[in-house]
């Protein structure tokens, strides 16, 4: 049974480790160190039991919330963690936060992620040229409003 909870100073070193597995440019430990310090954001987790099975970050500005650094672990895959995953961290920043408005950055190659924001009322309005290394690539930027 999955369940979600903020990260907390605890969690950093296995958010870390995912994002290590996850991404070709993964934020440090430090970096997750703030996030939990920071009042405008926050990370939320999906938990197998003690088992960290996903993660979505979201920074908050002006009732506008920016989503970062959305992970599934292989082994959870395929499961629609990443649907319940993000569309629990925007409720959160909807009630906690008062966000209004969502955007997010992906990878034009990345198809499944762009289906399953597209699930979740996303629609692209632009691009961010040369936004990813590792390799180069441009960015869709997605808003839900």
């Amino acid at each position: 049974m999955i369940s979600f909870h903020k990260m907390t100073c605890q969690d950093i070193d296995q958010v870390s480790q995912l994002e290590n597995k996850t991404f070709s440019t993964p934020w440090s430990r430090e970096s997750f160190a703030e996030m939990v310090d920071n009042q405008n954001a926050f990370f939320l987790l999906a938990m197998d039991e003690e088992r960290l099975a996903g993660t979505c970050g979201i920074i908050t500005v002006a009732g506008e919330g920016d989503i970062s650094n959305v992970a599934v672990d292989e082994a959870y895959r395929r499961q629609g963690i990443a649907y319940k995953l993000v569309k629990e961290a925007m409720e959160v920043a909807s009630r906690e936060y008062a966000v209004t408005e969502f955007t997010l950055e992906v990878r034009v190659t990345n198809e499944p992620a762009i289906k399953l924001y597209e699930k979740l009322g996303f629609a692209s309005e632009g691009i961010r040229p040369r936004f990813y290394e590792k390799p180069v690539e441009d960015a869709i930027i997605m808003w839900k409003r």
